[in-house]
């Protein structure tokens, strides 16, 4: 038997991971297959650890003392499910609720291309809506670019092939063991944001394709405007995505990327400060000032 090890983050998310679980164990999975399902808490004050551990016994509870982030709370799940010997490796955000087929089409998928690495599904907003929020995605270091596609559409069938993509969110990407232990883990210098990127540019430069499944349908619990206009928000994924294309970029693209990412995040900007987010607009001079400057990522913004 062959087993895929889901590794679920929690800090303070009690209700959504309580959500979550059922249509996890709810889900198919191809002949030969078994599910662990493991919940890092990260440091949570809500009781989320304990209350998992009483309302899901077959769930592994891997308790943190503090908040890890994103990177290193994840890291800390997929070391555990490497080391008990699990043959694929997902990551799912606990703010989802999973399709039934979810983990029977992505295995499938990557079965059929011996090239593929990692695979992530149709990702819509959340349930029962039929509004997109990941359809594969682009990453252009070059260009400073990375986007989702088919951001905030509603899904009428334009997105039904298994294709190659640019690059998986983190919100749900499954890779193969051998595809971990080739690539490695998320990179914990990263504060917050872009570590799935950056692990996606590491999959690619190593050879792996990466694909997105239509089919494995999954969705993800914001509004379809949620962050748009939160100051923290667009300080730190500017933050982060200057760290990501300035590491990546190369050749020519290594003087590409900045002005081409200046005059991405201007037009952000302006879009912000038309629609009265001045908070917001001023996140962005104050997060390219500081990532020129290369001082350390704000906890808080001021």
């Amino acid at each position: 038997m062959s087993t895929l090890a889901v590794v679920v983050l929690n800090w303070n998310g009690l209700a959504d991971t309580r959500a979550l679980l059922p249509t996890l164990a709810a889900c198919r999975l191809p002949p030969g297959w078994t599910l662990e399902t493991i919940v890092v808490d990260n440091g949570s004050t809500d009781g989320s650890a304990a209350a998992i551990a009483a309302e899901f016994p077959e769930v592994a509870v891997l308790p943190l003392a503090e908040n890890r982030r994103f990177a290193a709370g994840n890291n800390h799940g997929l070391r555990h499910a490497l080391a008990r010997g699990a043959d694929a490796v997902m990551l799912l955000n606990n703010d989802t609720r999973a399709d039934p087929g979810l983990l029977e089409k992505l295995l499938m998928a990557l079965d059929e291309d011996s090239a593929a690495g990692a695979a992530g599904p149709l990702i819509y907003h959340g349930a029962p809506s039929r509004r997109i929020w990941y359809a594969g995605g682009a990453l252009a270091p070059a260009l400073g670019w990375s986007s989702h596609r088919g951001v905030r559409t509603l899904d009428h069938g334009q997105y039904r092939s298994l294709e190659r993509t640019g690059y998986l969110t983190g919100c749900c990407l499954l890779a193969r063991r051998a595809a971990w232990e080739r690539v490695g883990l998320l990179d914990e210098s990263y504060y917050i944001y872009a570590e799935d990127a950056d692990w996606c540019l590491r999959a690619r430069a190593a050879g792996l394709h990466l694909l997105f499944v239509p089919t494995a349908r999954l969705w993800h619990e914001v509004s379809a405007s949620s962050g748009a206009a939160s100051p923290w928000k667009i300080y730190h994924r500017l933050r982060a995505n200057a760290a990501l294309f300035a590491r990546h970029a190369r050749g020519i693209g290594r003087l590409t990327w900045l002005p081409c990412f200046v005059a991405w995040q201007s037009a952000l900007m302006g879009w912000l400060l038309l629609r009265g987010h001045a908070a917001a607009a001023m996140a962005v001079p104050r997060a390219l000032a500081d990532a020129l400057a290369k001082r350390p990522a704000r906890e808080a913004m001021p």
